[in-house]
């Protein structure tokens, strides 16, 4: 009994020693966020514009959906607006043609709190997949995964590409040094994925602006953090606020030429 008693009392003084450590971390202002990534198939007709908007809130914290005044598409050749639907919360939907998003300049306007937030795009074509393995090869242990791609590059102009390699994993290149040429590299998943697993791989053109925009988010996410998600840093897209020029919106708005292929782990 002796023993208990003891074992109790030692418990008590051991909660009572515990402190309270207050940390500071960063805080930043809530913000708009918008993913307008849009992506384009040359096969497709019809194209799918989804726009999402969210709320950026404190470190640490997810960032939730937001229903916004209004979302609209401006083409360079029409005066005519696009006005897209809401069909979820923050989720903007509406249909296309494909041709019209080639014509040139595309302009995104969304309306929040009396305030106007516009971006603006030109597509930006990308390189079929010519190739897409599972290889054998690891980097530092066992349980990675890699996968080999490869694609030819387009000699005619200066080119930046996006890889979106599924489960929020993305990376970014420029043809610098293998213009006009056959490209292969291998891409290793962090963790090992189960055979039967299909992972969705895409090429997508970018710009150079958007190619330094992803190049700095996965940098400061360790390239496991999708682009519209808020990083630990504020990253600045091509987003403006023509009302109020400092309360910027962060994400981006692209029209990227897309490829994917489908690869099922073994």
């Amino acid at each position: 009994m002796k023993n208990i008693y003891f074992i109790l009392l030692v418990s008590l003084v051991a909660l009572g020693c515990e402190d309270v450590i207050d940390v500071d971390v960063p805080t930043e202002q809530s913000r708009l966020v918008i993913d307008g990534l849009i992506r384009v198939s040359d096969t497709e007709t019809n194209t799918d514009l989804v726009i999402k908007t969210s709320l950026s809130n404190s470190f640490f914290e997810m960032i939730t959906p937001l229903t916004v005044t209004s979302v609209v598409i401006k083409t360079s050749n029409s005066s005519a607006e696009i006005t897209l639907i809401e069909s979820q919360t923050g989720t903007y939907t509406t249909s296309v043609s494909t041709e019209i998003l080639k014509e040139g300049p595309i302009t995104l306007n969304i309306v929040y709190n009396n305030e106007t937030y516009e971006g603006i795009s030109t597509f930006t074509s990308s390189a079929p997949i010519d190739k897409l393995i599972q290889g054998e090869g690891t980097l530092f242990d066992d349980d990675e995964t890699e996968i080999i791609i490869a694609y030819t590059d387009n000699i005619a102009t200066e080119n930046f590409y996006l890889f979106d390699f599924d489960f929020n994993e993305f990376l970014v290149s420029e043809d610098t040094f293998y213009e006009g040429e056959q490209f292969e590299f291998s891409y290793f998943y962090d963790s090992d994925l189960e055979a039967g697993r299909t992972a969705q791989v895409s090429i997508l053109g970018v710009d150079e602006t958007f190619y330094n925009y992803m190049n700095q988010i996965i940098a400061q996410s360790g390239g496991s953090q999708g682009p519209f998600q808020t990083p630990a840093g504020t990253v600045r897209g091509n987003i403006i606020n023509t009302t109020t020029v400092e309360n910027y919106a962060l994400g981006y708005f692209s029209i990227s030429e897309t490829f994917t292929q489908l690869i099922t782990i073994e």
